[in-house]
């Protein structure tokens, strides 16, 4: 089982590619049972959005999210976030998307985790 537990923490965009439309306005909501995470993710040119995905033994995740955006379209796409413990213990992920939708654009993006007092 990997060392990670996604369970209650909050993410937000920092950096994405031209073809996401995730932007800092995002914020996601991760959840975690045993190797299943999910999380809910809203804001910026995102109504609402889901996530659903494996913990991998090498403690990538193995994603598949869909949204509806600010035009009204269901988007739908895969993702592969490779994780990096920050210093001060917050998470980082590293993330590889591709739509499975529209034209099916790839791009990379950065979330990383906010601290709510």
């Amino acid at each position: 089982m990997a060392s990670i537990n996604y369970n209650g923490r909050i993410f937000r965009s920092s950096s994405n590619t031209a073809e996401g439309e995730v932007d800092a306005r995002t914020t996601f909501r991760y959840r975690q049972m045993g190797d299943i995470v999910w999380a809910e993710y809203a804001g910026g040119k995102i109504r609402l959005g889901q996530l659903v995905g494996l913990v991998l033994p090498d403690e990538r995740l193995e994603l598949r999210y869909q949204h509806v955006n600010e035009s009204g379209e269901l988007m739908t796409g895969i993702c592969l976030s490779t994780p990096e413990v920050l210093p001060d213990g917050r998470l980082r992920l590293h993330e590889a998307w591709q739509w499975t939708c529209g034209d099916f654009a790839s791009g990379e993006s950065i979330i990383e985790e906010i601290l709510v007092l």
